[in-house]
Formats: structure tokens, sequence, C-alpha cells
């Protein structure tokens, strides 16, 4: 399940206006999160609040074997309630849950708006994360500075003593203008150093004044193209790397069927992988991976698929006739007759709003299932009980029928 924090962090990129999405590393998010989702293990239980409008933390317990757990505190110089609804009970499950995602629609930036700020009143954008896993020590630290409408700064880093060093620093220094993005990394793991970027065209990208009218065109292609690549390089134990790839996704405002293709290839390894997703309806989504090693003659495949349950509903007066004349009278069965009907009371007003809030709740939950070469399975059924998020799930090995089940877990989560 999509933890918290993460949520808290997607709302500060959507209030400070940055694009997650226009990334060489987010090129295979949708194909990703519909075939490599975690299935927890264990119990864990997670109690987090948006204490306010700038501040958010949350604590967890686990039992995995041993007894472990984390906190985690997140503040931002941004207010964040606009962008979110911290409450678990009252958070829509697809926004949360949903591994299918549409693209995030491009914002080109000519040379006037990258010379201001989108707030000049406001400072640059901050936000600062920590994470202290428990009994192992083990410290997480995330620091995000937005100086600029297309630059943003990020330091993450880890503090753990089984690493080299005690530790590892990561840099990125990111620049998105809409149509074209570029990144530079630096780590101190190894030395690497690294550079990726992604171009866009067609669709939003190159924006034409017939876009909003030609809706036959919409129907059939309207998406956007995006390719780009990474080169890295570690300075220390003298080796480096390559990759290339190409995606055409459509847009939300595509009238047609949601989809996403990737193709991506690392020439100095051999390995080539294709991945396919669609939104097959409107309660399921499908995707496809296949793999290959032109070196080995190895290959891969993956399956997976996501399928939304809408909550029970119980029938209304009028598909249960009968109920607006209530309990006959003893008279009214010996004379073989109805009562009369009886008047409908005004609703309450809490009422009212249980009635409203039922019909924005759209879904109960999503089971998500994927399948691999390897005959491995992974079931995983989340959704909402009363104020508490759950996440059960199984992974299951078919070659081993005597201990199928490899992982088994429960997570519930409360936010507040």
């Amino acid at each position: 399940m999509r933890e918290f924090m993460d949520y808290v962090h997607s709302a500060f990129y959507e209030a400070t206006g940055w694009n997650r999405d226009n990334s060489y590393a987010a090129l295979n998010a949708t194909s990703d999160a519909l075939l490599d989702f975690q299935t927890p293990r264990g119990l864990r239980l997670t109690l987090s609040s948006l204490a306010s409008a700038n501040f958010a933390t949350s604590y967890q317990l686990g039992s995995v074997g041993v007894v472990d757990g984390s906190i985690s505190y997140l503040f931002s110089s941004v207010p964040l309630r606009v962008h979110i609804t911290p409450q678990s009970e009252n958070v829509s499950l697809p926004s949360l849950l949903r591994s299918y995602r549409p693209l995030t629609p491009l914002s080109i930036r000519d040379k006037e708006s990258l010379q201001t700020l989108p707030d000049t009143s406001k400072p640059e954008s901050s936000l600062f994360y920590g994470r202290l896993y428990l009994p192992q020590s083990q410290l997480e630290a995330l620091v995000v500075r937005r100086l600029s409408p297309a630059l943003q700064l990020q330091l993450s880093a880890v503090s753990a003593k089984y690493l080299r060093d005690g530790g590892t620093i990561l840099g990125l220094a990111q620049y998105d203008v809409g149509r074209y993005a570029f990144e530079g990394l630096a780590s101190s793991d190894g030395g690497l150093l690294g550079l990726r970027g992604i171009y866009n065209f067609g669709g939003d990208a190159h924006p034409s004044p017939t876009d909003g009218t030609n809706h036959g065109e919409k129907e059939r292609i309207y998406g956007r193209f995006s390719t780009g690549g990474e080169i890295y390089y570690g300075t220390l134990n003298k080796s480096g790397g390559i990759s290339l790839g190409t995606r055409f996704a459509t847009l939300p405002t595509h009238n047609g069927t949601p989809l996403s293709a990737t193709l991506t290839m690392n020439p100095l390894m051999g390995n080539i992988a294709a991945s396919y997703a669609v939104v097959a309806g409107k309660h399921c989504s499908l995707a496809t991976r296949m793999e290959f090693n032109v070196f080995s003659y190895e290959s891969a495949w993956a399956v997976g698929m996501e399928l939304w349950r809408k909550p029970l509903r119980r029938l209304s007066v009028q598909d249960r006739p009968w109920e607006k004349y209530g309990e006959r009278s003893f008279q009214a069965k010996l004379e073989w007759r109805l009562d009369e009907p009886q008047p409908t009371p005004a609703p309450e007003p809490d009422k009212i709003l249980a009635v409203e809030k039922g019909k924005r709740e759209e879904y109960a939950g999503v089971l998500k299932a994927r399948l691999d070469q390897n005959l491995r399975i992974g079931i995983l059924w989340e959704g909402r009980v009363k104020s508490l998020l759950f996440s059960l799930g199984s992974g299951i090995d078919l070659r081993k029928l005597d201990k199928p089940f490899r992982t088994l877990g429960l997570e519930i989560q409360f936010s507040s």
C-alpha cells in the first residue's frame, strides 16, 4: 500500500507545480506499479497525521519474526492541506491505490516564466523529511529545494552500519521546462556520476489550435511520445552504463482507451524490455512486460492486473416498493387490504451527509494480481473498513506446491 508520507510527498510536488512524470526515471512507472507491487509480510500497523498544514508525522510498528518499526517526520514550507485529504476515512481510494495513473499535463515554460517563481511573495519551496528505523537505528533523510520554476535540487542520505563507510549520499539537480527535462546525479556509493534526460513530442508537448476541437484525432491516437536516456560512470570501480528508452502514453483528454507502451534497452548489457499497460474497462487495468537478453538469450515475462470493486449498496425504497407501506395493521390483515402509505419523514442533516458521502465513495477496494515466468504469483487486496485502510496480500510459488505460500501479510493504516 502507498504509504502516507509518500502521499504527502506527492502533495508537495502538486502544490509547487512540479511534474514527477516528466522524468526518465518515471518512464516505466505505470507498468512497474501494475507488475512490481509489494505484498506485505507479517503484521504492520501505521498511524499518521497531518498535524498542521505544513507538518506531518507517521509511526509504524511491524512484526516479521522480530518487532520493528519506524518514526517519520515531514515539513513543507508550502501548505499541503488543500492538496490532500489526510483523514483515512475520507481519502479517495483511487487517488491513493490506483496503479494506472494518467500522465500529468505538461507545463510548457517560456523564457519569461523561467526567470520568476510561481509566487514571488513566497520564498523558494522546501521539503524536509526524516525517518528512523528501530531497532537497527537506520536513518533516512531527504531535502528538496525548489529554486525556480524549472530548477529543483534533492539531497537524500541513508545511515546504516551495513553500508560502506556507514552510509551513502545521493544528490540530484533537476531541470524541467516541460518539453524536455534532464537530471544530473552524484552519489558517494562508488563515486557514481550520471546524467539522464527526456524529450517530449506530440500531444500537449506541441499543442496546436485544433487540439480542443479535433475530437476524432483524440479518439484515435491523442497522446505524448517521450524518449530519453541515461549515462552513468562509477569513478571508484571504473565501470559505467547506458540505457535508452521511449514511451507513448495517452493523455487525460484522450477520448479513447487509456494506454501506455514503453520500450527500453541497455546496449552494453544486451537487455531489451517492452511493456504495455491499458485500462481494459472502467474497473480493470492490465499490464504485460517482456524482457530479452541478446547475449545470453535469456527471457522473462510478467502479466498483472488490478480489478476495482464497487461498494455493496442496499436497495432503495424505489427498488423495494412494498416498504413504503410499512408493517400492515391487524385490522388491515382482517380486511385483506394494505394500510395507507406512511408519510416519508424529512431526512436528518446527519443522514443527508452520510448519503452524500456514500455517493462519493465510488469504490470499496481493489484486487491486484501478477504472474511471472517462474510461476510466482502475487495477490494483493486493498481497501477500507470504517476508518482503517488495509492491505492484505500473499506471495505464492507454484513450483513448490508443498509450501506454496512464501509470504503472507496484513498492513493497517490510520491517518488523521
